[in-house]
């Protein structure tokens, strides 16, 4: 890992993605305790899943269009004042109707509460729309640090970006989402807004001689002709098309895992509001340790090895939390699983930040996103209905571990498929043939 100091921009740039992943990590918890609130079915709870993971589905291909047709820090600013205004008005809406929502507080196993389909109603569509901000923005994220960091820095400046998102996100963000919960059931949503404002103000303060001029086309823009572009490079650049369907299977089987999470924790971890925040924080720890040690453990077993560790763990935590009945040891599990996820992180993203042109770094980076994210709907789907259908023939406790074991199975098949094609020597020689 390079010891060259990271400009001063990219303290900027560090600065809104920390207080932008706090937010994150409030809403984290807030979301799915608000949701679980207001209705106890999971094939609606994991609609809510479905609509927050549908526009990488959806909105991917075109997003990179936007991405490498307008400034990127532009684009950034524009979709955190966006999701802003939405967590806004969903944190006003939850103050207006706060009398007739039973926040719960406490795990009460299969307790009774009659949908409220209005404030429902509304967090399935913010749910949507601050996803399709999330597409944009992420992408454009992606895409612009390389604009402001060397080549050489990329992964320090990419292993900093993902310790201080494990950080914020997952153990500073959801013990303050309890708090704030304890305070009032608006509270947590208006400090993620909050946070969006503040990050694409810190943004705007990076001086423009800083960053980098983005390559651009200067044809006519054409979606249509734009996006071909983007998808035919990734499907002719074999190594990263792979990556790509791979990290597809990965994330529908962990949409699986995640689709009723909510529930397990509250009926079968007996976890209170605060208790489940605290349950969050040990992804914080695994994913901190992942963004310290995972770009020098990368440099000492190479870049296949570490991929081939995350593809392992992810399946063997899934079958583990399957027979899991004390929070405690999902907190352990969160831990080793978030290791291996920020450890993959570094170094896919990273690779991508170097195999793909800069002219198409937004367009290519977005079609990856399609194969790879696009599958979460699809899973999130699949685990709420799967629980629903049990729930006709087995208990409920066993229909909560059903998503589990069947993440953990499938994901096994995924790891022996996968391992062959992610060596170092095939990262090696893909990011020797994009010189």
């Amino acid at each position: 890992m390079s010891t060259e100091k990271l400009p001063s921009s990219f303290q900027k740039v560090f600065a809104a993605g920390t207080l932008s992943n706090l937010g994150n990590g409030v809403a984290a918890v807030a979301y799915p305790w608000v949701a679980s609130s207001l209705t106890r079915s999971p094939l609606l709870l994991s609609l809510i899943g479905l609509m927050s993971t549908l526009p990488w589905l959806l909105f991917s291909l075109p997003a990179g269009v936007l991405i490498d047709r307008f400034a990127r820090r532009t684009v950034i600013i524009c979709t955190d004042i966006f999701r802003g205004v939405i967590t806004a008005i969903v944190a006003l809406a939850l103050l207006v109707e706060r009398s007739h929502l039973h926040l719960l507080t406490s795990h009460l196993a299969g307790v009774k509460i009659h949908t409220n389909f209005a404030l429902y109603g509304l967090l399935l569509v913010a749910s949507f729309l601050l996803s399709c901000g999330g597409v944009l923005g992420n992408g454009a994220s992606q895409t612009f640090l390389p604009m402001i960091v060397e080549g050489p820095l990329l992964e320090k400046a990419n292993g900093r970006l993902w310790s201080a998102e494990s950080v914020t996100e997952n153990f500073l963000g959801p013990p303050l989402a309890s708090l704030l919960l304890g305070l009032s059931v608006f509270a947590p949503l208006l400090f993620d807004a909050t946070s969006f404002f503040g990050s694409a103000g810190l943004l705007g303060l990076i001086a423009s001689s800083l960053i980098r001029s983005q390559a651009k086309s200067e044809s006519v823009p054409d979606f249509r002709r734009e996006i071909k572009e983007g998808l035919t490079w990734l499907w002719h650049n074999k190594f990263l098309r792979d990556l790509a369907i791979i990290l597809g299977f990965f994330n529908f089987i962990s949409s699986i895992f995640f689709s009723v999470f909510i529930l397990f924790a509250q009926e079968d971890l007996h976890t209170t509001v605060f208790t489940y925040g605290l349950l969050v924080t040990g992804a914080a720890v695994g994913g901190t340790l992942g963004g310290i040690f995972g770009p020098k453990l990368t440099k000492r077993i190479g870049r296949g090895k570490i991929l081939a560790f995350a593809l392992v763990v992810n399946p063997s935590i899934s079958l583990i939390m399957a027979f899991t009945t004390h929070w405690e040891i999902a907190w352990l599990l969160g831990v080793v699983e978030m290791f291996a996820a920020i450890c993959w992180n570094v170094v896919t993203v990273t690779l991508r930040q170097e195999i793909i042109p800069d002219h198409l770094l937004g367009r290519v980076n977005s079609a990856y996103r399609f194969f790879g994210l696009g599958t979460q709907p699809i899973g999130a789907l699949f685990g709420g209905g799967l629980v629903s259908i049990a729930l006709h023939h087995f208990s409920r406790t066993l229909s909560l571990r059903l998503p589990m074991l069947a993440a953990g199975i499938l994901g096994i098949f995924m790891a022996i498929f996968a391992s062959p094609h992610l060596t170092t020597a095939k990262i090696e020689a893909a990011r020797a043939a994009s010189n």
